[in-house]
């Protein structure tokens, strides 16, 4: 019995993720992320990786919503600092164990932001952009209005750990990331996420085809704002402290450079820019004059080249799409793995045959 399981994980193993480059090369960085403790223990790059981990959750639940569901926001910022501040206040106050309080603090991150966006969910285009933009700021005037409760400017400290010592830490926000990621891939790659992709194409064909699109819409938002409201509640957990910039605007300028420059409308591929940017940026701080301006001329001209982010332009690279089943194959083959269709690509030596 254990044989056959063994042998048809990994038939499937090889069916879905050797098959692909892309598959096989993410599934090759999560390895040796995992396993980097054993090469290295430096604290402050073990820092770096948990907080790139930390942000990739926050970067992928903002593809969720703006690059499948098509709700264009510019204040995701407001679940990643509701969710912190809930999960540090029911920490400090209550004593609730992480395990406790970083879920709870999500919930209240989806909860905050409904009852505040709501109305702005029946604005499309910019209207509901700079709608969502507003809620932030709005969040941050009850922060310092009510220091007594939030701390004010000085924010809240004394956050208990995730764990006992700095490699533990990352491998929880490590694994989080990965459970978490896969999860919202795949919402994504369910009949939900096909509705979602829908309402972002047409959602006038959407709702005269039958479906409720303002029910899918809070339920793309709900989930998007989970999920960075765990990303928020992580961070809290693992800086031991939170302040009003969880919450400012820099937060949610900061997602879409990611989240662009990875590649929308994939999951893995904001999880990807996040992986490149924010170490790029945080070891730049050696050169302080020239970091913003370093920063900015990477990913200007990474753009210029690679217009629809780094991970699209890989994948279009090293996998060619069937014209027949729309299944992915490696740019060597010449029929489809699945339906072994003709892909319609000729080799050099093919081309000089013809």
């Amino acid at each position: 019995m254990i044989t056959y399981l063994a042998r048809k994980l990994w038939r499937n193993f090889q069916g879905e993720i050797l098959a692909l480059p892309t598959r096989t090369i993410l599934f090759t960085a999560a390895l040796a992320l995992l396993l980097l403790p054993l090469v290295t223990t430096d604290t402050y790059f073990l820092r770096i990786l948990t907080l790139a981990s930390i942000f990739a959750i926050y970067t992928a639940s903002w593809d969720l919503l703006v690059g499948f569901a098509g709700q264009v926001s510019l204040g995701h910022s407001l679940f990643f600092g509701v969710s912190a501040y809930t999960a540090a206040l029911l920490n400090l106050r209550l004593g609730l164990h992480p395990l406790l309080s970083i879920p709870i603090g999500a919930v209240a991150a989806v909860l905050a932001g409904l009852i505040l966006s709501l109305p702005a969910l029946r604005l499309k285009g910019p209207y509901f952009s700079l709608a969502s933009l507003a809620m932030p700021i709005i969040l941050l005037g009850v922060i310092f209005t009510f220091t007594d409760l939030t701390g004010g400017e000085l924010g809240l400290s004394g956050i208990s750990r995730l764990a006992g010592t700095r490699v533990a830490e990352y491998h929880v926000v490590l694994l989080s990331m990965f459970a978490l990621t896969l999860l919202m891939w795949k919402i994504v790659t369910s009949k939900t996420g096909l509705i979602f992709h829908a309402i972002r194409e047409d959602e006038i064909v959407v709702r005269a085809s039958g479906i409720n699109t303002s029910f899918y819409k809070v339920l793309a938002f709900c989930c998007s704002g989970f999920f960075a409201g765990l990303a928020g509640g992580l961070y809290a957990h693992f800086l031991r402290v939170v302040g009003p910039s969880t919450l400012d605007i820099m937060m949610s300028l900061q997602v879409i450079i990611w989240g662009i420059f990875g590649g929308v409308v994939t999951i893995y591929g904001p999880v990807v820019g996040v992986f490149i940017l924010y170490p790029l940026l945080e070891y730049l701080r050696v050169i302080a004059d020239w970091r913003m301006l370093i920063f900015a001329s990477v990913v200007i001209i990474t753009l210029r080249i690679m217009p629809e982010g780094i991970s699209n332009w890989v994948q279009d690279r090293l996998e060619h799409e069937c014209p027949r089943c729309k299944q992915r194959n490696m740019f060597l083959r010449k029929e489809c793995r699945v339906c072994c269709s003709d892909l319609g690509i000729c080799s050099s030596t093919d081309k000089t045959l013809l």
